[in-house]
């Protein structure tokens, strides 16, 4: 009896990152604040993508970029390789301003009600994310990873993360998973929801709390995405006939699977490099 056929393998993508607990990320903030507060009016971007699913994709890339740091400096000298530098910063300060613009929770998202429902869910996309790490679909030890998370704050995020990782290859495995779109869309939401809930972002950070928390993640965001698409321009060049640019450093923008209802949209982020990716 012949041998099934092999998954045909998705590309091969960094897979998403966990966000950092919003203490780490109140403090990466603090850190870039000067450069959030600095960026011209001229260069602020619509946040017409999922903020959580976007740090994720940078958290992912961000060791990817810092590999080429080198050739970065030798083959690019005009690149600010500060970008690089404050790439996991700046992508936890947009992680943390994204929480601050939420609104507060109304009587009937208390933390037991958000965790009664957020818990099996986590279970049952963990269970469907194994399931297709074990034929191929998804890395092993990105799943093993996010599995081994406990207590509330990892909860939360291992939503962030696990809507991230499955949203980022949708197109290739929704006909595949038990999984429903709308359960993706749900961890995505959950997640930042359960922060909030139990008031994570009012812990202490640098600085007076922004009088518009909306412009604020406005503005991070617009730095997360500036420097992250001057990364991915510089990481095409160097990668130009070695390897797909989606290898380093996916899009932000144009990861998005078959099916997808959001309604973000690529029309106004930052223009993708040529080439490859």
């Amino acid at each position: 009896m012949p041998s099934p056929p092999a998954p045909k393998l998705l590309k091969k993508k960094p897979a998403p990152g966990k966000p950092a607990p919003p203490r780490d990320a109140a403090f990466a903030l603090a850190e870039v604040r000067a450069e959030v507060d600095a960026l011209p009016e001229s260069e602020l971007l619509p946040v017409n993508v999922d903020v959580p699913r976007a740090v994720a994709i940078v958290l992912g890339a961000a060791p990817h970029l810092a590999a080429l740091r080198e050739r970065f400096v030798a083959e690019l000298p005009k690149h600010p390789i500060r970008y690089i530098d404050n790439l996991k910063n700046y992508a936890l300060a947009a992680w943390y301003s994204h929480l601050l613009s939420l609104p507060a929770p109304g009587p009937e998202n208390t933390v037991k009600k958000l965790l009664e429902e957020a818990s099996p869910l986590r279970e049952s996309l963990l269970v469907a994310a194994e399931a297709l790490a074990h034929r191929g679909f998804f890395e092993k030890e990105r799943v093993a990873e996010i599995r081994s998370g406990q207590g509330h704050l990892d909860t939360a995020n291992d939503l962030v993360a696990l809507a991230a990782l499955f949203s980022e290859h949708w197109s290739a495995i929704e006909h595949k998973t038990a999984v429903e779109w709308a359960e993706v869309e749900r961890a995505a939401a959950i997640g930042p929801d359960i922060l909030v809930a139990v008031g994570e972002r009012e812990l202490p950070r640098s600085g007076e709390k922004p009088d518009d928390p909306t412009k604020l993640r406005v503005r991070a965001f617009s730095l997360l995405a500036k420097a992250y698409d001057q990364c991915r321009r510089g990481a095409a060049y160097l990668a130009w006939g070695e390897r797909d640019l989606d290898e380093i450093a996916p899009s932000l923008y144009s990861a998005r699977g078959a099916g997808r209802r959001m309604a973000d949209t690529e029309a106004d982020g930052p223009a993708e490099p040529t080439g490859q990716g």
